[in-house]
């Protein structure tokens, strides 16, 4: 592994780690093990048991309830997506999530008491991190992603991940803060008694410090506790899934050896500290559990994704010449995978530098790489053959910039076909959406989104793609009702209702449409008076230590303008938010199926 560059440290320590201080906070940085001394606290369980745990005690759940839980974190997640940092890129989102609900899915009682509905998603950072938020939120660094070797140790980091969520450490460490709160209250009052009773100062101070190390030892032995969980979660979910759990352990080293090498610990260590304990557990899990008769084989897709990160991660040149340097060495190795990989590097890496006819070259090569070879006999490969990134590359190639408009046409048919190939791939859909409007083929785009938005009702960027389409139709009304609903679905209600004026004002709006817009406006109102009295309550709630949203808050935050300047909030937004499929909620707006 490189050094880090100077560049990158600089960044680390800005705007983006500011923001995700208060989620350090209450997730894995909170729960962080102390020292590899400390004795377990609860049985160890062993390999073949259940994931249906003991939990570590029932006091948050009064204070944090599912429902609470789960908004915290979207509000946190509203901020994430505003950042720059936000690693915003289609396919290794449907590769995240994909792999983390693969995860999921397989091993009963992942989701939790709370059945917690996941979103996976990827940061630009360059320190090896991985983190969960309130809800089921969880981020991977994009270092921790280039590192990762195999699926395996991918799994092991996100299976411990949804550990901490499916047992809900984040809301019970609220509740544990909330209780030892009174501890040092407690011991304040007993040292002025002994002071008064003329024990003297140092007798007074004694009482007083032994108090706050009661509850920073009350804190450090529920956070060992709920590590040994996640491990515990984490060990029986990637083995559920067909994943190597020695890939735990391997990664576990790798990064123990990172820390010495460059003398500074990587920042999943450090919210994550690694005991000669805990790696020793995991160990004898492995020992003591049946063999596996079949172990899930890397996807391409992974060393594809990989790829992309690596040249998202450091746009800068020096930060290009790296990726090249390793996409070069990764040609040159023995292994087709790592070979494919390498070149569809090169091809994205391309692209990005507006080389278009060397980034079309290079995915030709990649693509070329996975076909069989005549007069070669090879085992077939099993899962993905990637032709889906393979494609979806292709299209970002022939709609870039500079293209003749036959390249248009030919990556609107190549879309056509993927998204039928691929009729759930979301970033393929969107693709497909966006060279139908790039194309002029306007009602055929904006039939096409309203269907996907009847059946992905939580997704902005739909909505997003519907408001670009409307505008280019001249249908002013609906452009602003559709971007209204992307600025519900971002948490941005009052932009919302701002979206929904300017609705009312437009030229072409009809009386069904002022309809729909009256309804939804008492709709978002309502709604924001419901949010401004939980948020009166939560603070009440939490009055003992401060609300659940100002732990979250604990740092500075970032203020991003979501408006085009005018202070209408009316530009077009590119959040995402993860896709389901659900039936109709009452109220729903039903306006984008029509016209």
């Amino acid at each position: 592994m490189l050094p880090l560059s100077s560049r990158h440290r600089q960044r680390s320590a800005g705007a983006w780690r500011r923001l995700l201080t208060a989620a350090s906070l209450c997730t894995a940085g909170a729960l962080a093990i102390a020292s590899a001394s400390a004795a377990p606290t609860t049985p160890v369980l062993r390999a073949n048991d259940s994931i249906g745990l003991p939990t570590l005690g029932d006091s948050a759940r009064a204070d944090l309830s599912p429902v609470l839980e789960r908004r915290l974190g979207e509000e946190i997640m509203n901020d994430i997506r505003r950042d720059r940092d936000y690693l915003d890129d289609d396919p290794i989102l449907e590769f995240l999530n994909n792999f983390g609900m693969n995860l999921v899915l397989t091993a009963p009682g992942t989701r939790g008491e709370t059945n917690a509905d996941f979103f996976f998603f990827a940061v630009r950072d360059p320190m090896i991190n991985a983190f969960a938020l309130p809800g089921g939120f969880i981020a991977v660094h994009s270092q921790l992603l280039i590192v990762a070797q195999n699926e395996s140790e991918l799994a092991s980091v996100l299976s411990h991940e949804i550990g901490h969520v499916s047992q809900r450490h984040i809301a019970r460490m609220l509740g544990q803060q909330k209780q030892d709160a009174l501890l040092p209250l407690a011991a304040l009052i007993l040292a002025a008694l002994v002071g008064k009773a003329g024990g003297g100062a140092d007798a007074a101070m004694g009482v007083m410090m032994g108090g706050q190390g009661l509850a920073i030892q009350r804190q450090l032995n529920f956070s060992r506790d709920a590590e040994r969980e996640a491990d515990r979660v984490g060990f029986q979910t990637m083995r559920a899934a067909g994943y190597d759990t020695s890939g735990m352990v391997a990664f576990f080293k790798r990064l123990q050896g990172t820390t010495r090498l460059y003398g500074e610990a990587p920042a999943w260590l450090s919210s994550h500290p690694l005991t000669g304990e805990r790696i020793a557990d995991i160990q004898s899990r492995i020992r003591e559990a049946p063999k596996p008769g079949h172990l899930r084989p890397d996807s391409i897709d992974f060393h594809l994704v990989r790829a992309r990160a690596r040249v998202l991660q450091d746009e800068s040149q020096s930060g290009r010449d790296e990726a090249r340097s390793t996409f070069e060495a990764q040609m040159a190795e023995q292994n087709t995978q790592h070979q494919t990989a390498g070149m569809y590097g090169m091809a994205f890496l391309a692209l990005k530098q507006g080389d278009l006819k060397a980034a079309q070259n290079w995915l030709d090569k990649a693509k070329g790489s996975m076909r069989p070879r005549p007069g070669v006999l090879s085992a077939e490969r099993p899962g993905s053959d990637g032709s889906a990134m393979f494609t979806g590359l292709d299209i970002e190639i022939k709609m870039a910039p500079g293209q003749p408009p036959e390249m248009l046409a030919e990556a609107m048919r190549e879309a056509e076909q993927a998204h039928q190939k691929f009729p759930l791939s979301r970033a393929l859909a969107r693709q497909y959406a966006e060279t139908m409007i790039a194309a002029g083929k306007l009602d055929q785009a904006a039939q096409f989104l309203r269907d996907q938005v009847r059946e992905y009702r939580e997704e902005p960027k739909l909505y997003n793609q519907l408001a670009k389409t409307y505008a280019a139709q001249g249908k002013i009304a609906l452009q602003h009702m559709a971007l209204a609903e992307s600025y519900v679905l971002t948490g941005a209600t009052p932009a919302a209702v701002d979206q929904l004026n300017m609705a009312r004002k437009a030229k072409d709006v009809s009386f069904y449409d002022q309809a729909v817009i009256d309804a939804r406006e008492r709709e978002l109102q309502q709604k924001q008076k419901d949010e401004k009295q939980e948020k009166k309550d939560r603070g009440e709630g939490f009055a003992a230590d401060g609300s659940a949203r100002d732990k979250l808050d604990a740092g500075p935050r970032l203020k991003i303008e979501t408006s085009n300047g005018d202070g209408k909030g009316n530009g077009l937004g590119d959040s995402g938010f993860p896709s389901r499929k659900e039936p109709m909620r009452l109220g729903d707006p039903l306006w984008f199926q029509k016209k």
